[in-house]
């Protein structure tokens, strides 16, 4: 078996920095009104900055496989001609621009510099990003290809704007009526944002500079012991069960609020983090490793509110890690689901901090239907 290395990661971001109180600039007042959420949500999340593939009105300047090939680009912008030489290309997401053709043809499509490769898209939600990074590991792992590019992206603001909302609410003004929706479903309108990451992984070390080593990278689901928790394009039935888009008409779209992202958060805060740290104690153990030798760990967190909570819950399970080595941008970045953690890898891998040696853990859970993605790497 190769060994397998991360040895550059890159970014997009689109356009410029949104602060909070631009937001609705760019995503527009539902029912010409201020959202009465916003500031509660904003306080509890921590954001500050985020950016959205978005003009100020609404107008889209992106979609999610134009920034996905831009970050990819990045990778190259050193080298262009390198580029060509991609064997694989493996990309995640939770928001797709269209059903099919696939996200990963999509991206492949904007890259005309790469020759026929394989590409492939594997689905889901935060941890969708962390499963096209496996996939492209596993593909190094074995020796069948050599010259991988894994990415992770999200395109949300287009599905937050005002006119997404308008319709919906002013069928019996849902959110006077049932103030539960503003908060399962209007609170996401202040926590997700737009932007794309990608990194490039071979069997080689950078030969003059740092690389992050894969040494493992291990994915649970809960799925058969939990209901749906976050979804979009579906509806919720009261047994649980999820009602697909495809059962409704075009006038209950919108009635029943399917196309939206919404989340039970009721589900959330009951399981979100003790099904995924109970699961790391025991891969830990399964290891042989400790959070001890950690030099950084890097939660994917949706919004600072889950911070105090996840420290109590690893000392809880003996694993506390001290603050001084959590590393997130979540501030600055916002919350930019399977992107995320590429993102915080990026920042921490060109910031300068490392050194040869210093192992980082990567911690991305994932609340659609409880799943959760955990990688150890060393700096080589």
């Amino acid at each position: 078996m190769k060994e397998v290395y991360i040895n550059k990661a890159a970014v997009f971001l689109p356009n410029t920095v949104v602060e909070n109180n631009e937001m609705e600039e760019y995503l527009g007042y539902v029912n010409g009104k201020s959202s009465r959420s916003k500031a509660i949500v904003l306080r509890r999340n921590g954001i500050k900055e985020r950016y959205y593939a978005l003009k100020k009105g609404g107008e889209s300047t992106h979609d999610n496989a134009q920034m996905t090939a831009l970050a990819v680009k990045n990778l190259f912008k050193d080298n262009k001609e390198e580029i060509d030489t991609i064997d694989l290309l493996s990309c995640g997401t939770s928001t797709p621009d269209q059903t099919m053709p696939s996200h990963g043809v999509m991206v492949h499509g904007y890259l005309p510099e790469t020759k026929n490769i394989e590409v492939v898209s594997p689905a889901g939600v935060c941890c969708s990003g962390m499963h096209a990074l496996k996939y492209a590991y596993m593909s190094i792992k074995i020796g069948d290809k050599v010259k991988a590019v894994s990415t992770g992206s999200e395109r949300i603001g287009s599905m937050m704007t005002r006119d997404k909302f308008d319709e919906e609410m002013s069928i019996a003004q849902k959110i006077d009526a049932n103030p539960y929706l503003a908060f399962e479903k209007d609170f996401l309108r202040w926590m997700l944002s737009d932007g794309a990451g990608a990194f490039l992984i071979e069997p080689e070390k950078n030969p003059n500079s740092i690389s992050l080593r894969v040494d493992w990278i291990d994915g649970c689901s809960f799925a058969n012991e939990v209901e749906v928790c976050m979804y979009a394009a579906a509806d919720k039935l009261p047994s649980g069960e999820l009602a697909s888009y495809k059962e409704y008409s075009s006038l209950d779209l919108a009635a029943h609020s399917v196309m939206s992202i919404k989340q039970d958060v009721k589900l959330l805060s009951k399981n979100i983090l003790g099904l995924g740290f109970k699961h790391l104690k025991k891969l830990l153990n399964d290891k042989g490793k400790s959070v001890d030798e950690l030099t950084f760990f890097l939660p994917h967190m949706s919004s600072f509110f889950f911070e105090k909570p996840i420290e109590q819950i690893l000392e809880e399970n003996g694993m506390g890690i001290p603050k001084e080595k959590w590393f997130t941008n979540l501030a600055t970045k916002g919350n930019v689901g399977a992107g995320s953690i590429y993102l915080m890898v990026g920042e921490l891998m060109n910031s300068g901090r490392l050194k040869v040696g210093d192992q980082i853990l990567l911690a991305v859970p994932e609340s659609a239907r409880f799943s959760y993605v955990f990688t150890w790497l060393t700096v080589c």
